[in-house]
């Protein structure tokens, strides 16, 4: 049997994907912790994209047998380099940041925001005086509970924000890097697909699937925290996926 590993993103910790291992009817599921998220980071690491993907060659190195590998946002975004660099790790991939390895990905308004000196580290020092409402207000017009948009925005602390900023401004150039090899992947992968997504593109996810060689799972009428929206669609696409590769 194979092990479900879970990798989440920006600016999240393991506890996003919650609901949807409740929701899987497999056991055998882990949830990684990004460094840097909810946690240390190890001593000399500086949270560049190239540095989160090395990290997770790692830890999926020391998971003994087979890996299914799921990641959202950032964390999708990890898997596709790691398959595209790394396929032997896994046993099957899913993500839902396909887009970002697609030649016409274009950051969104805070991405941008973020990669910016100076204008990045003023967003997150304007959060220290910002009612817990107003943070929310993003994430709970995205699907997402209340209270787990609030628990989301209570996590980012000094670590996570200096996390968050070297990340983004490690990747301003991800598509031209990171597009050529995300191609002909020799293992099952599946693209999710949530149509109301503002944050990867949905419009590019197709190319970038079918030049990938990854079949394609739409969840209608989800956005971006689809696991917290409908963790029990999610699922059912996982799960359906990992049954026909296990064929």
């Amino acid at each position: 049997m194979s092990t479900v590993v879970l990798l989440h993103g920006v600016p999240e910790t393991p506890a996003i994907w919650d609901p949807l291992r409740a929701a899987l009817s497999r056991p055998d599921v882990r949830a990684l912790r990004l460094p840097g998220f909810g946690g240390p980071r190890p001593s000399g690491f500086t949270s560049t994209k190239e540095e989160y993907v090395r990290w997770l060659a790692g830890e999926l190195e020391s998971i003994p047998g087979e890996v299914d590998l799921v990641g959202h946002d950032w964390g999708g975004g990890f898997v596709v380099r790691l398959v595209s660099t790394r396929p032997d790790l896994v046993r099957t991939w899913a993500t839902d940041a396909a887009a970002i390895a697609h030649p016409d990905f274009v950051w969104h308004d805070l991405a941008r925001l973020w990669q910016t000196p100076g204008a990045g580290e003023e967003f997150f020092e304007r959060r220290h005086t910002t009612p817990m409402e107003r943070q929310t207000e993003g994430l709970t017009a995205a699907g997402v509970p209340y209270e787990q948009a609030a628990a989301m925005m209570a996590s980012v602390d000094a670590v996570m924000a200096e996390s968050i900023l070297a990340l983004y401004r490690s990747a301003v150039d991800v598509a031209a890097e990171w597009s050529p090899a995300f191609a002909d992947i020799p293992k099952p992968g599946l693209v999710l697909l949530p149509s109301q997504d503002t944050f990867l593109l949905p419009h590019l996810i197709p190319a970038a699937a079918a030049r990938a060689g990854a079949a394609v799972a739409e969840l209608p009428g989800l956005g971006h925290w689809w696991m917290l929206q409908d963790p029990a669609a999610g699922a059912a696409k996982l799960e359906e996926f990992w049954e026909k590769a296990a064929k």
